[in-house]
Formats: C-alpha cells, structure tokens, sequence
C-alpha cells in the first residue's frame, strides 16, 4: 500500500509520543550518552501540551500499513519543531516526505529548526545551514544541538528578511 502523509488528528498524540521516546533512545544513542538521552525523553511526555502545540502548527503523519512510521510539524512562523521517524523506516526518504509537505505549507522565505547532532547531516542536506552551535540544559544535563536555517527559493530570486 505504501506511505501515507495524512494530517495529524489529536487520537496520534500517545502514539506520537512514544514514537519520539524510541527513535530518541535508539537512532540518536549514536550521538549521545545515556544521560543525555533520558532527559531529552523521559518517557513522559504532557499529551495535552503536545496535543495543543501539534493543532496550533501544520503537523503531519506518516503512515504505513496502519502504522505511524513518522511526523513532523512546523510552526506558522517558520520554525521546524519536530521531525522523527520509527527507528525501523529511518534511510526510507520518510523524513525528507514530511519536510518537503512542512517546508511548502508555511509560505515563509526561512526555515529554521534546533537539529540534533544525529539529523544535522540531513538537514544540511535539504540546503540547511548552521547559524550557531548550542548548548542546551535540561535538568542539569547539557545537550548540543544546532540552530540551522534554509533560505526558500521564491521564484527566481532568493528570498531574504
């Protein structure tokens, strides 16, 4: 049957959430210690937060044989927030599917996301460029991450704030 790209509907968000808890603790274990790890997914996740910021931005799924294998959403202004595919479709093209839908739904000239040291190379890929190196703290645990941002080709011609 093949991939589905479907908008999110509020009855993913638990599915959603433990999507994110395995690829985290499985595909990025290559980029990051243990510690690191548990305080970027706990396990916990508030579903009711989740649930309002994936309706307040364009967020889709991606399903495969009644599974959800990945999603991403994107915020109005621009801001890439979460993009993660199931540990078992990961060098599928999933991910570049559902950027290419959050990249063309927004209509701005600049995309930018906070990119794991794991999904750095994908978006540098997609045309992404580093703007700075970060550190980010979470319970007293630091985890670098990078602040990248693509410029969008409109029309001809460049765009640019």
């Amino acid at each position: 049957m093949g991939m589905v790209i479907r908008k999110y509907k509020s009855q993913d968000c638990e599915q959603l959430a433990k999507l994110f808890h395995d690829t985290v603790h499985f595909v990025n274990a290559k980029d990051y210690t243990k510690e690191q790890l548990n305080v970027w997914a706990t396990g916990y996740v508030d579903l009711e937060a989740w649930d309002k910021s994936f309706l307040s931005h364009f967020t889709v799924v991606a399903v495969e044989e009644n599974q959800i294998i990945g999603f991403g959403d994107i915020a109005m202004d621009g801001y890439l927030d979460r993009l993660y595919v199931h540990k078992d479709y990961q060098g599928r093209g999933t991910a570049s599917v559902i950027c290419d839908k959050l990249e063309q739904v927004v209509g701005k000239e600049n995309i930018t996301t906070h990119a794991s040291i794991t999904a750095k190379p994908f978006f540098e890929k997609r045309g992404y460029k580093v703007v700075r190196e970060q550190r980010v703290e979470r319970n007293g645990v630091f985890l670098t991450n990078y602040v990248m941002e693509k410029i969008v080709e409109v029309g001809n011609e460049k765009a640019t704030k």
